[in-house]
């Protein structure tokens, strides 16, 4: 099975395709389904998927400043209001959080 950030590129790309359209509430959506597939295939995550899916969301937590345990999409959506501008805020978000796992990472290392 594709793995979850080649599946995301193409989303990204080809959001129409993927969701209908941009909106970071059905990518939320879409993702959850994703991972529930993997799960009933018994295709474990990578450790950079298990990474996303569980520091992800506090990671975005605190970087909004928000006390709030709800999903990622609804946190994005507190600062927007708009689903398609929540939806590429999800891939800025995305990269920031890409580039955080790389630096601790090398740090590490």
């Amino acid at each position: 099975m594709i793995e979850l950030f080649e599946i995301l590129q193409k989303v990204e790309k080809n959001s129409g395709m993927y969701l209908g359209r941009q909106s970071v509430s059905d990518l939320f959506m879409f993702l959850a389904g994703y991972e529930f597939a993997r799960s009933q295939i018994n295709e474990e995550l990578t450790q950079e998927e298990e990474d996303f899916y569980n520091d992800f969301q506090p990671w975005l937590q605190q970087k909004l400043g928000v006390r709030s345990v709800t999903s990622w999409a609804k946190l994005i959506m507190l600062s927007c209001h708009d689903e398609k501008t929540g939806f590429e805020m999800f891939f800025k978000f995305l990269k920031e959080f890409q580039v955080r796992d790389q630096v601790k990472a090398a740090v590490t290392a």
